[in-house]
């Protein structure tokens, strides 16, 4: 999750290869080794600092590539006995990997981190009750919208949802040639944080026994939300990060994101020329309920059953993601750590430079990660989801069908091939 620029990162990782240049050598007698694999710009300085810092324990890392590439290779690397001893896994993804049987539990080698991370950080590498990992970084979701734009057309920045309605419908009237937002069919992960945050629980398990609730009733209420707001064309439907979409954001006719906090650097790398023209406000949130968000990406360290040496393992993940040094490089590379004093080391500076002109910017970011939505499951067969939800949702923007009936198709895939595989299901 990239938030800010690279100068910083830079002279750290400068710094950091002169001392690797120094010391030089290999692991002596004693010493262990850790095969490392993750993708996050960061990866390769933090690795340098620990076994600078550690004689006892010395790590190699290993790009492996991120998303669904990255889970792919470690389960094939897994049941070929030579996966890595700690890999980042994406949240997400997390329960298959824990099902498939991958993953170690490191739930003795993490009484004394329990206050690193909120509780709701900790769900996300939590299956009934014991740790699958130590989490990285987060993306509590915000409203990233153009703040030069709003004054330009004199609107105001929506709390709720239903005003976010309203100022759709303004920025339409006052100019045709823009939209509020977009309502892209294939963003999966965006969607899913969305009915989170109206109340959804899209997988949940008992005694590794699963209810799979894609379609339901919050979930089909948030559909039918942005459907509403399609059909009256105040939303623009089509896909993200696209020349066309790319081109809307730079001639300023695409207004916001509702999106994960490293947006803004996304953002910023397709429109560079409106740096300092944008800021982030609360997720709108629906009347009546409270201010909570969901989270939308982020990656945890993993130690992997193929480990010989998991308490090591798990030493260096939690050295990876909660001590200063190591939070500090991410920080510099752009990223929001998941730990408390990360994200408090993290508003000591300057904000991205998207929304550089934002006094506020890291009182909202820490207001969204100290309230985001608890007790999120996420499902086995996470990857198939996703692929059916891009499908069905694709599909009903082109031709014109309700957005409800492809969370219906979602639903139907995924308890399909639930049953196939053999998990026990509730209904």
């Amino acid at each position: 999750m990239q938030l800010r620029g690279h100068t910083r990162y830079g002279a750290l990782l400068g710094a950091l290869s002169l001392v690797a240049a120094c010391s030089g050598g290999g692991a002596g007698d004693g010493v262990i080794t850790l095969d490392y694999w993750c993708w996050s710009g960061s990866q390769a300085a933090k690795v340098a600092a620990f076994n600078e810092a550690h004689s006892d324990i010395q790590v190699r890392h290993t790009d492996a590539g991120g998303s669904v590439d990255s889970s792919t290779k470690l389960l094939t690397a897994s049941r070929a006995g030579n996966a890595p001893d700690v890999s980042c896994v994406e949240y997400p993804t997390v329960p298959s990997m824990i099902v498939s049987d991958v993953l170690a539990d490191i739930s003795e080698f993490t009484t004394d981190i329990e206050d690193a991370f909120t509780p709701e950080v900790w769900q996300m590498t939590r299956f009934e009750g014991q740790v699958y990992g130590i989490p990285q970084d987060i993306g509590p979701m915000v409203l990233l919208y153009n703040e030069r734009r709003f004054e330009e057309l004199g609107i105001a920045v929506p709390a709720t949802w239903e005003e976010f309605a309203e100022v759709a419908a303004e920025v339409r009237e006052r100019d045709p040639a823009s939209y509020l937002t977009t309502f892209a069919p294939g963003e999966f992960g965006n969607f899913a944080g969305l009915a989170q945050q109206a109340g959804a629980s899209w997988w949940s398990v008992e005694d590794r026994e699963w209810t799979v609730a894609i379609s339901d009733d919050r979930t089909l209420e948030v559909a039918a939300y942005w459907q509403d707001l399609i059909d009256r064309d105040l939303v623009l439907p089509e896909p993200l990060l696209t020349p066309e979409w790319n081109n809307r954001v730079n001639q300023g006719q695409v207004l916001t994101w509702p999106a994960g906090l490293w947006a803004p650097d996304v953002i910023h790398g397709v429109a560079e020329g409106q740096a300092g023209d944008w800021a982030i406000a609360p997720l709108p949130h629906w009347e009546g309920d409270g201010g909570e968000v969901a989270l939308q990406g982020g990656t945890a360290l993993s130690v992997t059953k193929n480990s010989d040496h998991p308490e090591a393992a798990a030493r260096f993940a939690i050295w990876m993601n909660t001590a200063e040094t190591a939070y500090e490089l991410q920080i510099a590379a752009g990223q929001y750590p998941a730990c408390v004093e990360g994200q408090t080391a993290a508003a000591q500076g300057p904000p991205p430079a998207l929304t550089a002109g934002q006094e506020d910017y890291w009182e909202v970011a820490a207001h969204a990660a100290a309230h985001t939505v608890s007790d999120i499951t996420w499902g086995p067969n996470v990857s198939t989801a996703g692929d059916a939800f891009r499908d069905a949702m694709s599909a009903a923007v082109r031709d014109g069908t309700p957005l409800p009936d492809a969370l219906h198709e979602t639903q139907r895939v995924v308890v399909e091939e639930m049953r196939r595989v053999g998990f026990r299901l509730s209904q």
